[in-house]
């Protein structure tokens, strides 16, 4: 069997990794040809990074965040009220693994959105199941199926992720269904898996913004134990961008 002929039953077994690998491999010039237990070696740790990359490239693509945020371009600054071992205890993605929630304050445009992004790439990265809501969208989404009969299985769907991120928290009124939903995702995930919230309100007035005593007081409980809190202080990054233009 010819190089071609092997690289080519590769690709047919879907081993994208180890033929790329090994084409360029017997591309070298003889002289720098690997012995056969190196060859062997390292076509099949390329198989296992390629399967890493498009492992994390299906769940980042999954996942449906708005846009790309990385760990690295989180700014770090005091006035902001984020230090540097706050973000690198959080990129870590332990606090996934211990089930434990992130909720991010903090006025328009200040990096909310963005740093809660970053983290769910991060724990991508890491090999975790993430998805991004608008909380508003989401409760549209509930709210048309519980309309056509298939609300059981989307929060079900929803409850399999290893990490929600809600953004946009508290930026429209609740009604009793949306107090009701809201409740039940977060129940079905309470000590099973993790939570990122932002918000612009504050967390002291989450309960009244819930409205609904019984039913805030049920939410809350779920979502404020074992929380990690980032208070974000500062004006509007967008703000800082458009003043000082690259």
């Amino acid at each position: 069997m010819n190089t071609h002929e092997t690289i080519s039953q590769m690709r047919a077994l879907k081993l994208m990794g180890m033929a790329n690998a090994y084409q360029t491999l017997c591309e070298l010039p003889v002289d720098k040809h690997p012995s056969s237990q190196q060859l062997l070696a390292q076509i099949v740790e390329a198989e296992i990074l390629d399967r890493q990359h498009r492992k994390t490239r299906s769940a980042i693509q999954q996942a449906q965040f708005r846009y790309q945020a990385t760990v690295e371009e989180i700014i770090i600054a005091s006035e902001r009220n984020l230090s540097k071992d706050m973000v690198y205890k959080l990129a870590d993605t332990s606090f996934v693994k211990r089930h434990e929630n992130i909720i991010i304050t903090g006025a328009t445009g200040c990096g909310k959105s963005f740093i809660a992004t970053a983290l769910g790439y991060q724990a991508c990265q890491m090999g975790f199941r993430v998805i991004y809501f608008s909380l508003p969208k989401l409760l549209q989404r509930l709210h048309l199926a519980k309309a056509d009969g298939s609300y059981i299985k989307e929060l079900a769907r929803i409850e399999k992720y290893h990490l929600l991120i809600l953004d946009d928290w508290g930026i429209q009124p609740l009604d009793t269904s949306a107090r009701l939903a809201i409740l039940q995702l977060i129940e079905d995930r309470h000590g099973k898996t993790s939570t990122i919230i932002t918000a612009q309100m504050p967390v002291a007035n989450w309960h009244d913004y819930i409205a609904e005593p019984a039913l805030a007081d049920a939410i809350l409980d779920r979502i404020l134990s074992h929380t990690h809190r980032i208070d974000l202080k500062g004006g509007s990054l967008r703000n800082t961008a458009k003043n000082n233009p690259k």
